[in-house]
């Protein structure tokens, strides 16, 4: 018996002893950290919208000129001789214009393009309307300045085929005019004409094309009858969570410099064949200013009308045809015929050519030039377009309060007014959507002698019981039910205050301030969504208090937002009580600063009824308070109960097994955390099996081990790991610690 023991003494201080190297290798590992986040450029909230008059009207960014190339008169004359003379091309037959035509929203109004003696190449001319905005060129962005563009199809041997560009250069120097304005454009000298000079020229004219005085611009100015009715029906469409178009085409450029997959059948690897980390099938998300002048449609131009397009995002985009890996943004949706000719009367609402350059008549080589094409679309532009000459009515007389009245519609009322208004809500069953794109606005339901609300019913039928894209917004004392994707919506907003709101069965959201920042959500009840009850996503400064969420799939969420105060809330019968995540492939790139604290956290164990495709997919049911690659959160004095796989989870993005790393364009790690003096009970009692899968016990916490300098201050709660770093560690140790686990749980996996 005495040797026994001593064999099992021996053993066990063996095992500790190789815990304790374990322990020391790991303390002298460094932590593994996110990179640091540019927080002057983080993308939260409605500065990633700024400079910006409300959610729509938005100012353009910079443009890409470079110091080394200014935008001057003479280089602009330049460039446009260039763009349209085919002496830039090896045989002396294509012409930068040739591929991107005015007549044809600088496109050619091919599937694909036709490059030198007449070889197809693979892909669809990309409009060069506001290109001087753009920081990624190309589908696969292979160009981040136009400088560096405007050689590419010079020297590719299928398009312009120009094999020695110093070549080229002597064919110019050869005409003497092409010599004059060289010099006047760049100084004279022996450097005058040279393919480094090509490039500037042709970059310098590139840089002319705005698009900036669309029937669109106008309304977002305060011209109200800028857009036709049916053009603000396609607005709240294009805006809506149905379709989220919006999401990767946001005002003012209606582009996106991100790539994204949509499924389109395709061989092209796009992107994943310019960077390493790439995405496969993923293209730049392309402009949408002139874009009825531009068919056919998408990376490989399979689709002829824009018909075709919505169709295809309709159907969930590639999923319908079985892709598997397809945009987040990217989800199936409804519409109608009346619906699907509104959001194509919106698209036309972008048309705007008066900045369209003169086709020249003649070039310095006396080779011809591209002649006028009949683009028919523009009659239907015409058509489509109101031409208003109403200045804009947003000052000229006090502030008023504007009453619906009986058998109006809320819609009418609020097209009466102007900002400063007060809307006030008689009590009533309405059965509309209601678009609000002024600022300083309120719109405010008047109770009935029992205290009822008016009641905004979407009939199951409807995407939004209200829109809204103006500061200082205020909406309160509504009921909104059974709409198909939200309750409220307000984009691109600074100053939203959301109160006094019942939200039930409103699809994906109750509540959706997005890109918006000081927003603040107070005695809001939400219950049967798909997704979040109440939900900030990519803002800024977000307070939720003195709410209720019940019966959807998360009761709170904060996504991507910086700064929030999450307290005195009642939580109960969700899959998940609170999430604070950050995803990946979004605008904004931080998740930061909440603190959640004072709320009731029960009974969270429904099962997740999200959509097939749709992220809310990832969160276990049974997860009070959810933390995923969010960081520098404090979580305390909640109480936390009967939640059966966990009351408090920490993991990063990589941990939830539901992204790949090559989409990964933020840091994947919860890290900074804090959670201390919340009271537990009976939480992790029947962990659901994605949880139970890892092979770790749950409880009160737990925390997958990765993420630096997380601290847990808790007395009596269980927990995995059993032993949880504390805020009175050491920060070496608390890494150490993490480190030491993530080697034993690599060796039990």
């Amino acid at each position: 018996m005495r040797k026994v023991l001593k064999i099992i003494a021996i053993l066990i201080a063996a095992i500790v002893a190789l815990l304790l190297l374990a322990f020391a290798t790991a303390a002298a590992v460094p932590a593994i950290q996110d990179p640091p986040i540019d927080m002057d450029n983080h993308g939260a909230g409605s500065s990633s919208v700024a400079p910006a008059t409300s959610g729509l009207l938005r100012e353009f960014p910079p443009t890409t000129e470079t110091a080394d190339n200014p935008t001057t008169p003479e280089r602009v004359a330049l460039g446009r001789l260039l763009f349209f003379d085919p002496l830039l091309s090896q045989n002396d037959d294509v012409a930068c214009a040739t591929c991107h035509h005015p007549d044809l929203g600088f496109g050619d109004g091919r599937a694909t393009s036709v490059g030198m003696s007449g070889v197809a190449l693979p892909r669809n001319a990309l409009t060069l309307w506001n290109v001087a905005f753009a920081q990624s060129l190309f589908w696969d962005g292979r160009a981040a300045s136009l400088e560096d563009q405007a050689l590419v199809p010079l020297t590719h041997a299928d398009e312009m085929g120009v094999g020695d560009t110093a070549d080229m250069a002597g064919d110019l120097a050869a005409i003497p005019e092409y010599v004059t304005l060289f010099d006047a454009a760049f100084g004279g000298g022996a450097g005058g004409v040279s393919p480094e000079n090509v490039g500037r020229a042709l970059a310098a004219f590139q840089r002319t094309l705005i698009s900036d005085d669309a029937p669109f611009d106008r309304y977002a100015a305060g011209d109200f009858d800028a857009l036709t009715p049916q053009q603000r029906r396609g607005l709240a469409l294009f805006r809506s969570g149905a379709t989220r178009c919006f999401e990767c085409h946001g005002a003012p450029t209606f582009a996106s410099d991100t790539f994204r997959v949509t499924g389109v059948d395709s061989d092209d690897p796009g992107r994943a064949a310019v960077v390493d980390d790439g995405v496969a099938g993923a293209f730049k998300v392309p402009t949408l200013r002139n874009i009825v002048l531009t068919a056919p449609y998408m990376h490989n131009g399979s689709m002829a009308t824009l018909a075709e397009v919505i169709d295809f995002y309709a159907a969930g985009g590639g999923r319908a045809h079985g892709f598997a890996q397809v945009d987040v943004f990217v989800n199936p949706f409804d519409l109608n015929d009346q619906e699907r000719a509104d959001l194509i009367a919106f698209l036309y609402a972008l048309t705007d050519e008066s900045g369209l350059p003169e086709i020249p008549a003649a070039v310095p080589s006396g080779l011809p030039v591209v002649g006028r094409v009949d683009n028919p679309t523009r009659a239907e532009v015409a058509l489509h377009n109101t031409v208003s000459s109403i200045a804009a009515t947003t000052t000229g007389r006090p502030p008023q309060t504007i009453t619906v009245q009986p058998g109006e519609t809320i819609q009418t009322a609020v097209d009466r007014a102007r900002p400063g208004d007060t809307i006030e809500i008689a009590y009533g069953v309405y059965h509309e959507r209601v678009v609000v794109d002024m600022s300083d606005i309120t719109l405010r339901g008047v109770p009935n002698a029992t205290g009822e609300f008016p009641i905004l019913d979407g009939e199951n039928r409807l995407p939004e019981g209200v829109i809204a894209s103006g500061n200082n917004f205020t909406v309160g004392n509504l009921v909104t039910r059974n709409f198909t994707d939200n309750g409220v919506l307000v984009e691109g907003a600074t100053g939203v205050h959301f109160h006094d709101i019942v939200a039930e069965n409103t699809g994906t959201y109750g509540i959706y301030p997005v890109r918006s920042t000081d927003v603040v959500i107070e005695r809001v009840t939400v219950s049967g969504v798909n997704d979040a009850g109440i939900y900030a996503g990519q803002s800024e400064n977000v307070t939720v208090r003195d709410s209720t969420a019940f019966g959807n799939v998360i009761g709170i969420e904060l996504e991507n937002t910086l700064g929030g105060e999450v307290y005195n809330n009642h939580l109960h019968d969700n899959s998940n009580g609170i999430l604070l995540v950050l995803l990946p492939q979004l605008t904004s790139k931080i998740s930061s600063g909440a603190r959640v604290f004072d709320n009731m956290v029960e009974n969270n164990n429904l099962a997740n009824f999200a959509p097939e495709d749709a992220t809310a997919r990832i969160v276990p049911p049974g997860t009070g308070i959810l933390i995923i690659g969010s960081d520098n959160n404090e979580v305390f004095h909640n109480t936390i109960t009967g939640n059966k796989t966990a009351g408090i989870a920490i993991f990063s993005l990589t941990g939830t097994g539901a992204f790949n790393a090559n989409e990964l364009d933020v840091g994947p790690l919860a890290e900074g955390n804090w959670v201390y003096d919340n009271t537990f009970s009976n939480n992790g009692f029947d962990p659901d099996p994605a949880v139970a899968e890892l092979g770790i016990p749950a409880g009160d916490i737990l925390w997958e081990t990765t993420g630096a300098n997380n601290r847990f201050d808790e007395s009596g709660a269980t927990s995995f790991p059993p032993l949880l770093p504390g805020d009175n560690w050491p920060e070496f140790v608390r890494n150490a610690y993490g480190n030491t686990w993530r080697v034993l749980l690599s060796l039990l996996g």
